[in-house]
């Protein structure tokens, strides 16, 4: 029996100790995600989206109805003919209209302004006829007045004479108001022929400006018909050395935003290069879509380099503040909040009895209350690993720019450790705590 229990109480005891250390090591143990505070440069801005547009574009129509016959050269390669992307000077030929039907036109005005020409010239020459009519009858008039009624005269001759002179003084008149009449024609047809003839110089369609051609928007053998509207034909940018942006900005925003202020974007086509412009204009007629109102804001940037194209999509920043060389932390680390088990015991009392620390508005500030004072924010907390526990630390909230927040305390420097989350070790995975899932104390070990 001494042998037997010789050799069972080592075997016992080493047992325990294996059930001991298991059980230990099954129950998990807490651990803390930090992260360094950082000392940097923070920008608060407002995003948008928006559209990349040439500066000043003219839309170049069809004042005549007709048929595209043919288009204009350009101006860099003579042997093409104008299409997409075509540099043109202004008065370059960008496209002519068949013309047969208003040369024709041009044809008989013209005939009808020689012909009203010609019944001027007719009319001074009848005019001249009805002079000498008037002189004669006034002569016979003149010689019926000295003889008188009598019998060398008698008075039926006399009363001829004098109609005949009567007669012929109101030809005259008749006549100078046809050289009038026939005048005014003249001038009639001659507008009537710059009318047709401007018509015919309509069908070359020339270019009103310098630039480049942004759109084509007819064919070689397309009907254009010019009726209430003239159909739009090409569009033709002026400079695409400037371009704007058109950003959509919310009410809630537009606020934050003026004249002048530097702005970043970028574009899809050019992923990872960030563009700078700066605000030029705010438009006041403002959308509303849903319920929702929005602002056109007019973003200038300079394109010497050319690369921006039209109508490229464009995600905008409008920088609302800039904080240099000051401290930040990540927005995590201002929400976690640590159950009281995890805070230092001497920290404990000034967080009261729920288990977390007082309510405090604790919520960086949103990029549009960017502007308000500083000593107008409620103070934030964040905590640092002191051991197996956690410390507060009170800090004062600055902007922030949706990732980061600048925080302001004497207890922190760059480098400072600060948690983030907790994570639980010992389990089949390692897994973070969610800060926002109700801990029951009960199922938490003290640390």
């Amino acid at each position: 029996m001494k042998k037997i229990l010789f050799l069972l109480v080592p075997l016992v005891l080493v047992g325990g100790a294996g059930v001991v250390y298991w059980q230990r090591s099954g129950q998990p143990s807490t651990s803390f995600r930090t992260t360094a505070v950082k000392r940097g440069d923070l920008t608060v801005t407002i995003s948008a989206t928006g559209t990349v547009e040439p500066e000043e574009v003219v839309d170049v129509g069809a004042q005549i109805a007709g048929r595209i016959a043919s288009f204009g050269h350009d101006l860099d390669a003579p042997d093409k003919t104008i299409d997409y992307g075509s540099a043109v000077a202004e008065g370059t030929v960008l496209a002519r209209i068949d013309d047969a039907l208003y040369a024709a036109d041009v044809e008989s005005s013209a005939a009808q302004l020689e012909q009203a020409k010609a019944n001027v010239l007719r009319s001074q020459a009848d005019l001249e006829q009805m002079k000498a009519k008037l002189y004669q009858a006034e002569q016979n008039w003149k010689r019926a007045q000295e003889l008188g009624p009598s019998r060398a005269l008698s008075a039926t001759d006399y009363d001829s004479y004098q109609a005949a002179y009567e007669t012929a003084k109101a030809t005259v008149a008749v006549g100078e108001a046809t050289i009038v009449q026939t005048e005014k024609a003249v001038l009639q047809a001659q507008a009537s022929l710059d009318r047709v003839k401007t018509n015919l110089g309509y069908c070359t369609i020339k270019s009103p400006v310098k630039g480049v051609i942004v759109d084509r928007r007819v064919n070689i053998g397309q009907t254009v018909v010019a009726s209430l509207s003239a159909p739009s034909i090409f569009l033709i940018a002026k400079d695409l050395k400037r371009m704007q942006v058109w950003a959509s900005v919310n009410e809630a925003d537009i606020g934050n935003i003026h004249p002048g202020q530097p702005v970043g974007f970028t574009v899809d086509a050019y992923p990872g290069q960030t563009f700078r412009g700066e605000v030029g204009k705010i438009r006041l007629n403002a959308s509303m879509t849903q319920n929702v109102v929005t602002y056109t804001v007019e973003i200038t940037t300079d394109n010497s380099d050319g690369r921006l194209l039209p109508y490229l999509t464009a995600n905008v920043q409008f920088e609302i503040t800039r904080r240099p060389d000051v401290l930040m932390v990540p927005n995590a680390a201002l929400r976690w909040t640590p159950v009281l088990q995890q805070v230092v015991p001497d920290a404990r009392q000034e967080l009261g009895n729920t288990g977390r620390r007082k309510p405090t508005t604790t919520r960086p500030a949103a990029a549009a209350g960017a502007g308000t004072a500083a000593a107008a924010r409620p103070p934030g907390m964040v905590w640092i690993q002191d051991g197996t526990y956690v410390r507060p630390i009170v800090v004062k909230v600055g902007p922030s720019d949706g990732a980061m927040t600048e925080v302001q305390s004497d207890r922190l420097s760059e480098g400072t450790e600060v948690v983030l989350s907790e994570a639980v070790r010992g389990t089949a995975s390692a897994q973070t705590v969610n800060p926002f899932t109700p801990q029951v104390f009960g199922n938490r070990r003290p640390q």
